[in-house]
């Protein structure tokens, strides 16, 4: 018997059947609230709307109070098939005694209620056809986001200059035997022929390096013509590696120089992008005040959220061109949704439609895998290519192949892989007891944070930072971020290459966990404390803005910030360091899941090291993130 059904069962005379009890009294609401099932906001939440809807029924209070509860653990809406008839379960909480409604008397009283509406009604709760509960914000970003892509999905663009396409696919990408199309190639037609495109794949694949030739084929189908083009990223960090790669691409593109000089240089952020307005969950451009805007690039698209998806897409007008670059098999975005994954239908394979097809091998002379598109009809499977071939890991990668068997969910291969000692990239050690990780970790520490901490300057600083990272699963606990990042602190002091006699010491690695838009600094900047100039005494902090130059701030004025010595793999999204130590805790946990797992490995270019246990790392691979919305249904009615 595990530990949480020993719980529902030694307490069995402090809960009660919902299915027999109609009132949720203030006994047993406390006792919820003390066992941690639900937070105080959640069962405030759920008073409210019992409140207002004049229903004092125990269906009420629970639907409500986990929507609440859904929507703080990362998920659009609830699903009542999920909860309908079983124990109640959340997060690793279980009750085998206390029971949820059956799913059509739930539905009953819930339909009835007055704060709970259909889609399409203004009412705090959205109840749809397929038994999901949305907080109204929540639908509605949802439908405002699937309208948005569908709409795009199925409008093509006009007047395409075939043979000037012909000509730039074969100068762009030189190709001549007959077969399925290059990758990248179809790609470039996709965001030619369509206003919307999603480009997916793993790191190395090429994403970044390919979005200069689908400027310049795009720019030379307007012929002259001004086009307004916008690179944007969730972070700055990811919106620097976007500008630099495009740069770099750009440098040596087989075009014309007056269709090089039309390609932007300069990515920022989505926030600056549209305008944030402090304090406040608005943008100065929305759908009442567009951006002026023909093509909007969006990188690491994995990391946005629902809510700041739907606000883009809003915000850019409806003739416009949105391109989205990244992952979808990395970890999800940190706040509400997993809006990237449920875009691609993530784990369910797909071709292009049979129109589609025929046109590709028109222009291209090479073929692309088919399937039956939605009612016959081209939609958003035409609108999605995944890139599979990795440039920057060859074929005796160890980083590739555990990755890949991470992404496929086999545990047991990668396991066997890191264990074989076959490849020189990616090595597995048991994770040592907590007592004995300072000594374990000495050498490791020392070996990739004294380079920088020894620097130069501050650009050679944040240069040599970006070699090693240490990367945890967790923030509490002792592989959590928290403690390791103090442990790394006291080994680094102890070899006296830091002085943390204050809270601001030279070398203080520091990363932003608050937004601040008054100073351009945003949840996950990276800076470091350094001296100002640097022979005194006088500390600022440095942090790099995304064209490269260096910004520095009083230390007492940053938001809220931590010590980045140890990051959470969560946080390392949009990062790639050299080196990489991930350290996975020491028992199960829900957060483990091969999306961490393959986002944590695949931050690394040349090296990583998994401290864990068998046990653990094979449980977790075996989890995928699984967040509930209605989104991929919207697009792919399934």
């Amino acid at each position: 018997m595990n530990d949480t059904n020993k719980l529902g069962r030694a307490r069995k005379d402090k809960v009660f059947c919902l299915s027999t009890h109609k009132t949720m009294n203030e006994k047993n609401i406390h006792w919820l609230l003390e066992q941690g099932f639900f937070s105080e906001i959640d069962i405030h939440f759920a008073k409210l709307m019992t409140g207002l809807s004049g229903q004092e029924v125990s269906e009420m209070f629970l639907a409500a109070a986990l929507v609440s509860h859904a929507t703080s653990e990362g998920h659009i809406c609830l699903n009542l098939s999920d909860f309908a008839g079983k124990p109640l379960s959340v997060g690793e909480m279980t009750l085998d005694s206390f029971f949820c409604p059956k799913l059509s008397g739930w539905l009953d009283t819930l339909k009835v209620s007055s704060v709970i509406g259909k889609p399409g009604e203004f009412k705090p709760l959205i109840l749809d056809d397929c038994s999901r509960l949305y907080l109204y914000r929540y639908w509605d970003y949802e439908n405002s986001l699937a309208n948005a892509l569908r709409a795009r999905a199925s409008a093509e663009s006009k007047d395409i200059d075939l043979p000037l396409l012909k000509d730039g696919l074969t100068r762009l990408f030189p190709q001549t035997q007959e077969g399925p199309i290059d990758r990248q190639e179809l790609a470039a037609l996709v965001c030619v022929l369509k206003r919307f495109c999603v480009i997916s794949g793993g790191p190395g694949t090429g994403k970044t390096s390919l979005t200069a030739k689908i400027i310049a084929l795009i720019l030379e189908q307007y012929k002259g013509r001004e086009m307004r083009i916008f690179l944007a990223a969730p972070t700055g960090k990811a919106a620097a590696r976007l500008q630099e790669a495009i740069r770099k691409s750009k440098e040596t593109l087989p075009a014309e120089d007056h269709f090089k000089k039309g390609i932007p240089v300069e990515a920022s952020t989505i926030h600056r992008l549209l305008g944030a307005i402090p304090n406040s969950p608005y943008f100065r451009h929305d759908s009442e005040n567009p951006l002026p805007t023909d093509m909007v690039v969006v990188d690491e698209a994995s990391m946005v959220d629902l809510a700041l998806m739907s606000k883009l897409l809003q915000a850019i007008p409806s003739d416009g061109r949105v391109i989205l670059l990244g992952d979808q098999n990395q970890l999800a975005s940190v706040e509400a949704g997993a809006m990237l994954g449920d875009i691609c239908d993530t784990g369910t394979a797909h071709g292009f439609s049979e129109r589609f097809a025929n046109r590709t091998c028109e222009i291209t002379g090479n073929s692309v895998d088919t399937l039956p598109a939605n009612g016959g009809r081209p939609g958003i499977q035409d609108c999605i290519v995944e890139l599979q071939k990795s440039f920057r890991f060859g074929p005796n990668s160890g980083i590739n192949a555990v990755g890949r068997a991470v992404n496929e969910g086999d545990g047991d291969l990668a396991i066997r892989l890191l264990k074989s000692g076959t490849y020189e990239d990616i090595r597995w050690k048991a994770l040592p007891e907590a007592t004995a990780l300072p000594e374990k970790l000495r050498k490791t520490v020392i070996r990739g944070y004294k380079p920088y901490l020894e620097a130069g300057d501050p650009v050679e600083a944040f240069n040599l930072l970006e070699q090693f990272r240490l990367l945890c699963a967790l923030r509490q606990g002792p592989y959590g971020v928290v403690a390791l990042n103090h442990l790394v602190e006291k080994l680094l002091r102890e070899e006296k290459l830091i002085n943390p006699d204050s809270p601001w010491y030279q070398g203080r690695p520091v990363m932003i966990t608050k937004n601040d838009y008054n100073l351009g600094l945003f949840n996950g900047d990276i800076g470091i404390i350094l001296p100002d100039p640097p022979t005194s005494h006088h500390l600022r902090a440095f942090f790099l803005s995304t064209e490269g130059a260096l910004r520095t701030f009083s230390p007492i004025r940053l938001p809220e910030h931590e010590s980045v010595y140890a990051m959470t793999v969560h946080k390392s999204q949009g990062s790639e360091f050299d080196s990489v130590l991930l350290l996975l805790p020491d028992r199960p946990s829900p957060v483990l899941t091969r999306e961490l797992f393959y986002t944590g490995i695949t931050r690394a270019r040349r090296e990583v090291e998994i401290w864990g246990r068998k046990g653990v790392f094979l449980e977790g691979v075996s989890r995928r993130i699984e967040r509930s919305s209605g989104l991929r249904d919207a697009l792919w009615g399934c």
